[in-house]
């Protein structure tokens, strides 16, 4: 549904992408990740036609990206970009009868989404009225409301709730089960590993790593340790060979690397804490993340197995 090909884009002379290459096929969830200022938000205003590659293409829909194509597209931007002056209601009727749709169908539409967000009562509201987390329901109202075919957000969850945050994945989730392609950028490592079918890891403006979610947590096999504990886990400190991704008071993700199994460090635990939890499990992606970023040779070798 989407190929991006060998894309590059300069500002002066810094260059924000350089030589992009992806596809995310047609009814996946494929998400965009990488720190702030890796090059995500522009990779994503190419795809959308917003700006252009210096070099390179992106084909959507097996054409390239053009006027037509954004007819294809619900694009939700990380910056808000509604009329704070303007009501609620008046404004997503405006934008979906831009988008091609009949005013009938704009309400019927907008009605069923208002009431699945709970934003009914906000119709006559201006949007400067409302709460940040708030507006961010009303801007995913209107990047869907048309009911386009592909949906690419971009840190869709800035500024929610975990409440309202766990509806935003359950719709994004719907969308894609009545066959949606859908394309997310974030940050937030635990989103991703949720939903995603496939994943690209950016970083300086380079991608690092592409592929499915799947095969790449499986490339990498069973190497991290999760304990959950009562006492004093200051014994983490003094363990060798092993890379503390995630730690609490009373919990620890650890990455055993070479020379070290789960076994040693059961038994080292043992010695100093009440146990109520250990797992041996595959890398969360944020451990996939650090290891491609830091170690060179780890993503080759990562890379060459999922290819």
């Amino acid at each position: 549904m989407i190929e991006v090909r060998d894309i590059t884009k300069r500002y002066g002379s810094f260059t924000a992408v350089e030589n992009v290459s992806f596809n995310v096929e047609k009814g996946r969830i494929f998400g965009v990740l990488g720190p702030n200022g890796a090059g995500k938000t522009t990779t994503i205003r190419m795809i959308n036609y917003i700006t252009v590659p210096d070099q390179g293409e992106v084909i959507i829909n097996g054409n390239p990206a053009g006027p037509q194509s954004q007819k294809l597209i619900g694009y939700l931007p990380e910056e808000r970009g509604l009329y704070k002056k303007m009501k609620v209601g008046e404004q997503l009727i405006y934008l979906a009868r831009l988008k091609g749709m009949s005013d009938y169908d704009a309400r019927k539409s907008l009605k069923y989404w208002l009431d699945r967000f709970n934003a009914s009562d906000w119709t006559k509201k201006k949007l400067g009225e409302l709460s940040k987390g708030q507006q961010q329901k009303i801007q995913f109202i209107s990047t869907i409301a048309h009911d386009p075919e592909i949906c690419i957000f971009d840190e869709p969850f800035s500024g929610l709730d975990p409440i309202n945050s766990e509806l935003l994945r359950e719709v994004i989730i719907e969308l894609n089960q009545k066959g949606k392609t859908i394309l997310f950028a974030t940050h937030r490592m635990e989103q991703v590993e949720q939903m995603c079918d496939d994943i690209c890891l950016f970083n300086e403006g380079k991608i690092l790593l592409t592929g499915p979610l799947s095969d790449i947590k499986r490339s990498l096999g069973k190497n991290t340790v999760k304990i959950e504990f009562t006492g004093d886990g200051s014994f983490i400190d003094n363990l060798e060979n092993v890379r503390v991704n995630n730690r609490s008071s009373n919990f620890a993700e650890i990455r055993l690397l070479e020379g070290v199994t789960e076994q040693q460090i059961l038994r080292e635990a043992i010695k100093h804490v009440d146990l109520t939890h250990f797992e041996f499990v595959q890398p969360s992606l944020n451990e996939i993340f650090i290891t491609t970023v830091n170690d060179a040779s780890a993503r080759k070798k990562l890379q060459e197995t999922i290819a």
